[in-house]
């Protein structure tokens, strides 16, 4: 009982620490909705981001990202999860580094009876966090800088219910309401002039999407089975509000003074959030294997940038990844009870640029991104078959980005913890 209060107080309690988070990224989080970091819970994310033909064998992990994918689902699971970003970006000629920490993922998830199960949970969707500045030598001994800067935070609140309609066939449900505030401003200055010319970009979310998914999993005689499944993400139902200005000012300190608004426009971006679809396969032996293969295709959409208009190109993922358990039940050996994950992925992106900033046209190169992860579950000493928590551990090292056409690569690497809490909290108790 102890245990269940504890992880109800730490779930709910640590809401309000969310809305303060500063999570580090690249200037490529400019645009569009930003840098993205909505990326399933820590189990899936350690092995490539596999997850629409994933269904956990052990009953403790709840799957978001695919909700129908929860058939052997059977305790009740609080999730606390948190990242750290070690970025280094590579201009070709110098090295910049940025890091930082962030609570990634709070959930809770519950069993209502065999055929019916249900989770709930904050993560951050997409932030902004960057400050570049370009100084460029004129003629005549003049400068004229350029200076870059981005912030805020858009966070989802997701909701997910899974059937399951046969013991093959499961069916899924999820709702996302996505919130926030996204904020750019560029400014131009000029070595002999104290006047700025500034553009700024403000962008309020308050909008929901939602998901269906579906997944078939067939158990053979010698307790290998093999699993298909998909999802399919709606666009957003709302609108985003946003303002753009572009004015001219002094600094007083850091305070702008004596600001001539030049043009002010509000706008509406009804298509913000994409819509998607996942379709994956996966093999393996009941509590000892499993490997899956997955592909993800997010719509283009279409987005502004400093009062004009822009598009993003489809983006496309392909990934692979599993997990492997030497033997669940011997008790002796700890480390043989340790579930190890894997996994590779590689993204086409959406956005391309040249060196002028110039988006999605001929000559741009394309902002792809690749990686490696590794993580292991390590499971409590006191655990039984009624109580499965573990302490989970990540890494994933990747590289988006390119330091061709003038271009930033983004080398990176994410170290990733979660706590796991998981119990039968509903079960029905009997004395002698």
């Amino acid at each position: 009982m102890r245990q269940k209060i504890l992880s109800a107080v730490i779930l709910f309690s640590i809401v309000g620490f969310t809305q303060a988070q500063s999570i580090s990224n690249s200037p490529y989080a400019a645009y569009g909705l930003g840098d993205i970091k909505y990326d399933n819970t820590l189990d899936i994310n350690t092995m490539g981001g596999i997850s629409s033909a994933y269904v956990e064998d052990f009953g403790g992990n709840f799957n978001f990202k695919n909700p129908a994918a929860n058939g052997n689902f059977s305790l009740t699971s609080v999730k606390i999860e948190g990242k750290g970003e070690f970025n280094y970006f590579d201009t070709g000629s110098r090295t910049v580094n940025k890091n930082s920490s962030y609570l990634s993922n709070i959930s809770i998830a519950f069993p209502i009876n065999k055929k019916w199960k249900a989770g709930m949970g904050y993560q951050p969707y997409s932030t902004r966090s960057y400050t570049v500045k370009k100084l460029v030598e004129l003629p005549v001994s003049q400068f004229k800088q350029n200076y870059f800067e981005g912030k805020g935070t858009l966070n989802t609140v997701q909701a997910a219910v899974s059937y399951q309609a046969t013991p093959e066939l499961g069916l899924g449900f999820r709702t996302n309401f996505l919130f926030g505030n996204l904020y750019s401003r560029e400014e131009l200055s000029l070595s002999n002039a104290e006047l700025i010319n500034g553009y700024e970009d403000k962008n309020k979310y308050k909008t929901f999407n939602f998901t269906l998914g579906a997944v078939y999993q067939k158990v053979l005689a010698d307790d290998h089975k093999w699993t298909v499944g998909g999802q399919y993400t709606f666009g957003n139902v709302g609108s985003s509000e946003g303002q753009y200005t572009n004015s001219t000012y002094f600094y007083n300190g850091e305070n702008i003074i004596n600001q001539n608004i030049i043009n002010r426009e509000s706008k509406d971006n009804p298509s913000a959030i994409p819509s998607s679809i996942g379709l994956g396969a996966g093999y393996g032996m009941d509590r000892r294997w499993f490997a899956s293969l997955q592909g993800d295709l997010t719509m283009g959409q279409d987005f502004s940038y400093f009062g004009k208009k822009y598009s993003l190109d489809n983006t496309m993922r392909v990934a692979a990844g599993g997990w492997w358990i030497p033997n669940n039940n011997n008790f002796r050996n700890y480390f043989q009870r340790v579930l190890y994950r894997g996994g590779i992925f590689y993204e086409k992106g959406g956005l391309a640029l040249d060196k002028l900033g110039n988006i999605n046209t001929a000559g741009t190169q394309s902002i792809n991104t690749m990686g490696l992860t590794f993580g292991a579950s390590l499971p409590f000493q006191s655990n039984s078959s009624n109580r499965l928590s573990n302490f989970d551990i990540g890494v994933e090292a990747g590289r988006r980005g390119t330091t061709s056409n003038g271009l930033i690569a983004q080398n990176y690497i994410l170290l990733k913890i979660g706590l796991n809490f998981t119990d039968k909290w509903f079960q029905k108790r009997f004395y002698d």
